[in-house]
């Protein structure tokens, strides 16, 4: 990976729908070099896909939970009916496996707390679960999905 691919990266992750001439013209290629980039780019599966960014607030889910989970249960099967449970909740945006002092880190968005409830519900019915432990945002400081590049080889 290049300069010019990099630069092809963070013009998409700005604005995915920007044309292919805008793209072309600001990396300083013409559009079928650059078309080509963006397909290399994407068989070698470092753009996974494109999609709609859309506004939580506008979607009716501007409240964020943090929510940490320990568990007693490491073996392979109860995380694999664990991982699914979770995947099934539309609510759960992030779902990660943690080192250190909790096992598991979801963030979900919901409308308000009576949604989160809900959730928690849900997630104490899905497994055995030690501690869940919530953390409400109480406002966003930083949002981005956008991965920085620089350290793309």
């Amino acid at each position: 990976m290049d300069r010019i691919d990099r630069k092809i990266l963070r013009l998409l992750q700005e604005d995915a729908e920007r044309p292919l001439s805008e793209i072309a013209e600001a990396v300083g290629l013409s559009t079928t070099p650059c078309w080509r980039r963006i397909r290399n780019l994407e068989d070698a599966g470092v753009i996974r896909r494109r999609v709609a960014l859309l506004d939580p607030g506008r979607m009716n889910v501007g409240v964020t939970v943090f929510v940490r989970i320990r568990t007693s249960q490491h073996d392979y099967d109860w995380l694999e009916d664990f991982a699914k449970a979770v995947a099934e909740m539309e609510e759960v945006v992030e779902f990660y496996r943690m080192s250190g002092d909790i096992d598991y880190l979801l963030r979900v968005v919901v409308p308000d707390i009576a949604g989160y409830d809900e959730v928690y519900k849900r997630l104490i019915q899905a497994a055995k679960l030690s501690d869940v432990s919530s953390n409400f945002a109480m406002e966003t400081l930083k949002y981005s999905t956008a991965l920085p590049v620089t350290y793309a080889k």
